[in-house]
């Protein structure tokens, strides 16, 4: 449980982030502070991602930067807590791959009312990924809420075949030696 302090503080930065944005009229993920940068979006509509990397002196620090991948309708977004909490995602989120996906209890959440009809940013950004490995995010999530079982069978054979479609392609093409 957060102690109020840290309640208080947090409230303070948010607030204080929506008067400067308001001022300064720009949300950049260069700026963030590391505690809101997973699931934010910038001004220009680009995800933020929070990255991992070694300073100097061997310690593990982190950095928000400003992603490819462009989100046309959720520009400015710094997501809620109540939205981290609902679908099952951290705030510390290093590196967001679909690899959550195969995980019975995560999918439950991302695809719980709460999550997947009032959090659109994490729902899109997880449905994106889904897509990627050749699943269909509202199918996933139908078939959680009937037989979670199937669901995570079925995705994974998806994953597989997706997997192996993509290595298929990538494979060299060996001339036999006339």
């Amino acid at each position: 449980m957060a102690s109020s302090s840290t309640r208080l503080s947090f409230l303070m930065f948010i607030s204080c982030s929506i008067f400067f944005h308001g001022v300064l009229g720009e949300l950049i993920c260069e700026e963030l502070p590391v505690n809101v940068c997973a699931f934010a979006v910038s001004s220009s509509g680009k995800r933020c991602l929070l990255e991992n990397f070694e300073t100097k002196d061997g310690q593990l620090d982190y950095q928000c930067r400003s992603s490819a991948v462009v989100v046309s309708t959720m520009a400015e977004h710094i997501e809620t807590d109540s939205c981290i909490s609902a679908c099952g995602v951290e705030r510390k989120y290093v590196g967001i791959s679909s690899d959550s996906l195969m995980e019975s209890q995560f999918t439950a959440k991302l695809c719980s009312p709460e999550c997947y009809q009032g959090c659109p940013n994490i729902v899109d950004l997880f449905f994106n990924l889904a897509a990627g490995e050749g699943v269909f995010l509202p199918e996933l999530c139908e078939k959680q809420r009937t037989n979670p079982h199937r669901a995570m069978l079925e995705l994974l054979s998806s994953s597989a075949g997706a997997i192996a479609a993509v290595e298929h392609a990538s494979a060299p093409t060996i001339a036999p030696f006339h």
